[in-house]
């Protein structure tokens, strides 16, 4: 008898829930075939089965939390699918029936033999098709069968992508309904108030923030940086950019190389805290908050400060994409060093973002807004410029008031500057 257990996922994933089993107890299961979808606190994975055989028991129901490590089903190699029994059944009342079709009419042995083809068929809708995890997740949120879906995959694999065709496509009534069932009320509960079963995510989320501001000396620093510049820039090289790299020049990837600009100078920024330790690290991995239907994500840019602007803008247009499709995976979800988040796309003037723990600092953005300012402090001259509020959110345990006023203040002299935040490469 062979274990099935929750396989180690990342460095910071511990636990995860049981979205559904993609087998039946008495399947017969090939090595390396998923067996179950796990939700995790960022994405959706499948658990592969390490052996092949007959699945024994299953030892956790849908919506149980399973840790890491945890056997959660027992699998028989030498065992025998339950496809095979009934199919002996089957050859079992063939046999009978044959001994017996003297006596009957022809009619009757006719339909005798109609039955194992009708058993066969009975199996083959029983089989369950082959899909992502995500589009599995979010065939169950519209309450739409996968058997259903027509697929364009090559192999066969139904994508998220093919359950939203198929949800604009179809004709279903209720679809909300069934989207999000609404709970019922206790009786103690006014008929005003509607409760809802938070999401895995969203509860991790809950978590994370309070456990953020319980551990973390956090304190928020505040700037403004005048965005002239950047916009004079990018207005004058927007469409040559576009033409050569077949992408958007956007503020990201000022803003990223700004970062990378001061955390050199300035490394605590980019440092962790392990126990009595500080982990400086030497590498520039910047997360990039991104908002979805199912809250906040960060994915993460890896090795950002070896990318070009274009490289940047690339990969933020990548990752913003996997992250819309419900489509992350651990890797670009795990391991970053500095945040920067944009509440300006929403309308924000000002912000105090919260840490994204284990990191040490997190940057928000909010929107451009013309104000009047004084240029020329000499003469008070007074003019309208694109202004943006900017907001540092740090742990006061490794980084002081001076290293993050300096800081942001470094991030503000390089956006003031492109020319000076292209020498920074």
């Amino acid at each position: 008898m062979k274990e099935i257990k929750v396989p180690e996922l990342a460095e910071s994933l511990t636990e995860g829930t049981i979205a559904e089993w993609l087998k039946k107890e008495g399947d017969y299961i090939e090595k390396g075939e998923p067996i179950a979808e796990l939700e995790t606190d960022k994405v959706n994975v499948e658990i592969n089965s390490e052996e092949s055989g007959v699945i024994s028991e299953f030892l956790f129901q849908p919506g149980d939390t399973v840790e890491v490590g945890q056997v959660i089903a027992r699998l028989d190699e030498k065992g025998t699918a339950a496809v095979s029994s009934d199919t002996n059944e089957t050859q079992d009342t063939k046999a009978t029936t044959e001994l017996k079709s003297e006596e009957k009419t022809e009619p009757v042995k006719q339909n005798t033999e109609q039955q194992p083809e009708a058993s066969q068929e009975a199996k083959g809708k029983e089989r369950k098709p082959i899909a992502s995890p995500a589009a599995r997740k979010r065939a169950r949120e519209l309450g739409i069968d996968l058997n259903e879906i027509p697929f364009q995959d090559p192999l066969g694999r139904i994508r998220t992508d093919d359950v939203e065709a198929y949800k604009n496509q179809s004709s279903i009534k209720n679809e909300e309904t069934k989207t999000t069932p609404k709970p019922m009320a206790t009786k103690q509960d006014d008929e005003r108030v509607e409760r809802i079963k938070m999401s895995r995510r969203r509860q991790t989320i809950a978590k994370r923030l309070v456990e953020a501001q319980q551990t973390a000396a956090m304190l928020t620093t505040f700037n403004e940086v005048d965005m002239t510049a950047i916009l004079d820039l990018r207005n004058r090289r927007k469409d040559a950019f576009l033409k050569k790299n077949n992408v958007k020049l956007g503020f990201m990837s000022f803003f990223t190389k700004a970062v990378i600009g001061a955390l050199k100078e300035f490394p605590l920024v980019n440092a962790e805290i392990q126990g009595n330790e500080i982990l400086l690290k030497k590498f520039y991995d910047i997360g990039i908050a991104v908002s979805t239907e199912d809250g906040l994500v960060v994915p993460v840019v890896r090795n950002a400060d070896s990318l070009s602007f274009a490289g940047i803008e690339r990969e933020i247009g990548r990752l913003s994409e996997k992250a819309r499709t419900n489509s992350l995976g651990l890797g670009d979800l795990t391991g970053g060093t500095f945040t920067i988040t944009n509440g300006g796309i929403f309308g924000s003037l000002n912000s105090t973002p919260i840490l994204n723990t284990p990191q040490v600092g997190i940057l928000g953005m909010h929107k451009i807004q013309k104000r009047p300012v004084v240029v020329d402090e000499e003469n008070d001259t007074v003019e309208v410029r694109p202004m943006m509020h900017l907001a540092l959110s740090y742990d006061h345990r490794i980084i002081d008031g001076k290293e993050a006023v300096q800081f942001l203040v470094r991030v503000k002299q390089l956006l003031e500057d492109p020319e000076d935040l292209l020498l920074e490469g």
